[in-house]
């Protein structure tokens, strides 16, 4: 299956890393294949990720988390923008967490510097700035805490029910954005 569009959540692999903040945009995906996809997560060394083919009404859509570390995501993206050809700019949409959001706030642009966060620096220095992202937020971190262990760090219980619900609004904001790139 050829993609119109490939969908990447931003995180972390392995284990260590699976309930943290800034693993929002993995979790983030794994409902979206809950809601769209059309088969098992697979291992692709190819493309140092993992994928899972989907669908939202007719679009074809590769969902994507990358298994490099965040900071080199850019790495993973840049292997499936070569191999399947596709424009970053309408074919790429990218769910990362962001700090400077409120906390479950959920935001789209369509372009943009990376601000603070390592996944969109990598990003940016291999596509650019000119590619939509889904940014999902956290809120700020506690005064005087490191800024690297917060996004670490598992959220407090309070914070993991306001991010599931996040988490369950984004497939009906994923195939607005579809569908919207369709006309």
């Amino acid at each position: 299956m050829k993609p119109s569009l490939i969908i990447v959540g931003l995180g972390n692999p392995g284990n260590a890393y699976v309930a943290t903040r800034h693993n929002a945009g993995f979790q983030a995906i794994d409902v979206l294949a809950k809601y769209f996809g059309e088969g098992e997560w697979q291992e692709k060394q190819k493309f140092v990720s993992s994928v899972c083919e989907a669908r939202i009404v007719t679009v074809p859509i590769l969902l994507v988390k990358p298994q490099t570390f965040m900071n080199r995501s850019g790495e993973a993206i840049r292997k499936l923008v070569d191999f399947y050809k596709v424009d970053p700019a309408h074919q790429i949409l990218i769910l990362s967490d962001d700090i400077d959001l409120p906390l479950g706030e959920v935001r789209l642009r369509m372009s943009g510097g990376p601000g603070t966060h390592n996944g969109l620096k990598s990003i940016c220095a291999t596509l650019g700035e000119n590619f939509p992202r889904l940014r999902i937020g956290l809120g700020s971190a506690p005064e005087g805490e490191d800024l690297a262990n917060w996004v670490l760090s598992v959220p407090r219980r309070e914070e993991v029910a306001t991010l599931q619900a996040t988490y369950e609004s984004i497939p009906e904001k994923v195939k607005s954005f579809v569908l919207n790139a369709a006309d």
